[in-house]
């Protein structure tokens, strides 16, 4: 459901860094220990190599930084091309002024392909053809020169979203920046099953809310105070997802919120919150993501300097 609200192309997209969570799960044993340990070289080792995938990965083709469009659909015909009476207008010099149309009906969206406009479709030409969106978990994908594009559904409302492997956002990328790691921000958390419910509702940056699956919470110390979060994720999953805020956001974090990944707890109900590997969602990248924000029970009255910070690179336009 999680890939479905973000970018159901592949829910890899969103699920990054696995590798680095293993390794948590691998240590947690040495995060019950004192606050102001100093960090073995092995831990800063780790946490190097998560945040070098976490930079590899942002510069994938199929990467966030490729995204360049988001245009949402209407019921019937919308016109495509380059030129700006369109109802979707794509990037001029990357799209013929007049590419086509969009069909929206009952039966869901057929592209139609002008005559002469070199749309692909898995390398094969394409005149008319209904496609698939992400919610089937593999989209029907369009390309023309260095563009793809796609059908996405969010809440019901359809959109084509538009990639481009020579986007500007990916060659001026201007890197991470980072709160210095600290392991004291390795804290030990013990799971809490949600008693009554199976569902937290997130809200959206496009303004909707999303019923969410969450099995239970994680409890743990900050100082001395008790906090919690609310997970997202099923019993079975390797790990869980969190949505969370803290009073850093907007200052030196990215105003939305960041996303975190955990090990799903061991037998007794024990993991690690590892705050260093906090990470900014999509939105703190491009416009064109449809980015959950977080539930108002996971915004931390504290100030969390761990992680990823705002990002200061290339971010311009709307969708």
């Amino acid at each position: 459901m999680l890939g479905k609200l973000l970018n159901g192309r592949n829910l890899r997209y969103l699920l990054l860094y696995r590798f680095g969570h293993v390794m948590t799960a691998v240590m947690w044993l040495g995060c019950w220990s004192s606050r102001s340990a100093p960090a073995p070289v092995a831990d800063y080792e780790a946490h190097r190599q998560w945040q070098e995938a976490r930079r590899q990965d942002l510069l994938r083709d199929d990467g966030w930084l490729t995204l360049a469009g988001l245009y949402w659909l209407e019921p019937g015909e919308n016109t495509f091309g380059s030129s700006p009476d369109n109802d979707v207008v794509f990037p001029a010099g990357q799209m013929p002024p007049y590419g086509g149309i969009f069909r929206v009906d009952t039966a869901g969206v057929t592209i139609e392909v002008r005559e002469g406009v070199p749309v692909l479709n898995q390398g094969q030409p394409v005149s008319a053809l209904v496609l698939d969106s992400d919610l089937t978990g593999n989209p029907t994908i369009l390309e023309l020169g260095s563009l793809t594009f796609f059908l996405i559904e969010r809440g019901g409302a359809k959109a084509i979203r538009l990639r481009d492997y020579q986007s500007r956002a990916r060659d001026e990328f201007a890197d991470l920046d980072y709160f210095p790691y600290d392991r004291s921000w390795r804290i030990p958390a013990v799971f809490k099953p949600h008693e009554h419910t199976s569902g937290i509702d997130v809200p959206t940056i496009m303004g909707t809310t999303s019923r969410l699956s969450s099995p239970g919470k994680l409890r743990f110390e900050i100082g001395s105070e008790q906090y919690s979060l609310d997970v997202i994720g099923e019993q079975d999953e390797e790990e869980y997802f969190i949505i969370f805020g803290d009073q850093t956001n907007g200052r030196e974090s990215y105003g939305g919120g960041r996303f975190l990944y955990v090990a799903v707890p061991d037998i007794e109900g024990r993991t690690v919150v590892d705050f260093n590997r906090a990470h900014n969602p999509p939105c703190a990248f491009t416009p064109y993501a449809t980015c959950p924000l977080p539930p108002p029970q996971n915004v931390l009255p504290v100030r969390v300097e761990a992680g990823e910070k705002v990002y200061q690179g290339h971010h311009e336009g709307k969708p």
